[in-house]
């Protein structure tokens, strides 16, 4: 299955502009990134200008917020075209935040920081949708991909499968084109200033969908290779 792309606008210059501009792509969403000025050091809060665009925002809405207290902001972005809202799973009473997002219909997520330990995450893989695993230190946009991040992707696979849960696995923070080559298991690529400063917003979303897709791409046709080989083994077995 092709990967998806969640664009931010975190550090558009113009956030407006960009927006219409990515209804015009082949973006698969539109990453909202809220913060409070407490649980992270920058404020940041989109709602209103979103609010204002209305029907304008075409896209389907990925909401990210990082906050201590995400209770006003699940209300406001749950009558939006939203298909995700996270909050993180860091903050206490997640369940308490996980419940207001399904009850409003809406697919619901836990974001988790670069030095939280995954293990975290386990008691609630039956009630949420998408895990976003933080690839930068949430708060600031355009920094560099952390690298222990292909670790923690492969730790939080294993989690999925171990507990047969339908748990869709983000990744959000520093991705260009180089770094989308090895996300392998992910499902959601978030991507924000390698889109935004570029010159064309299409063409850089498509770069980062068929570099995602070359490693995918091998990976299916080792397993398909691993298949027949054991295939042939049991019949020499039988034979």
């Amino acid at each position: 299955m092709q990967k998806k792309i969640s664009v931010s606008f975190l550090s558009s210059k113009d956030e407006q502009k960009d927006i219409l501009k990515l209804n015009r792509t082949s973006v698969d969403y539109i990453h909202v990134d809220v913060m409070d000025g407490k649980f992270v050091k920058k404020k940041y809060k989109p709602y209103k200008m979103l609010y204002k665009m209305g029907n304008t925002v075409a896209k389907r809405l990925d909401v990210h917020l990082m906050e201590k207290n995400p209770l006003k902001h699940i209300n406001y972005f749950a009558a939006m075209n939203t298909e995700y809202i996270s909050v993180h799973v860091e903050l206490d009473k997640v369940d308490k935040y996980l419940d207001l997002i399904k009850e409003y219909g809406i697919k619901c997520g836990l974001a988790i920081n670069p030095d939280t330990d995954v293990s975290i995450l386990l008691p609630y893989l039956s009630k949420i949708d998408l895990i976003i695993i933080m690839s930068v230190y949430p708060g600031k946009g355009g920094q560099p991909f952390i690298e222990d991040t292909y670790k923690k992707i492969l730790k939080v696979k294993k989690m999925i499968v171990s507990k047969k849960v339908k748990v869709k696995i983000s990744v959000d923070g520093g991705v260009n084109a180089e770094v989308a080559k090895r996300l392998d298991f992910v499902d959601i690529i978030v991507t924000g200033n390698y889109v935004t400063s570029s010159d064309n917003f299409q063409e850089a979303i498509e770069t980062i969908r068929e570099n995602a897709s070359i490693n995918e791409n091998k990976g299916k046709e080792k397993r398909k290779k691993e298949k027949i080989a054991k295939e042939n083994n049991e019949q020499e077995d039988f034979e």
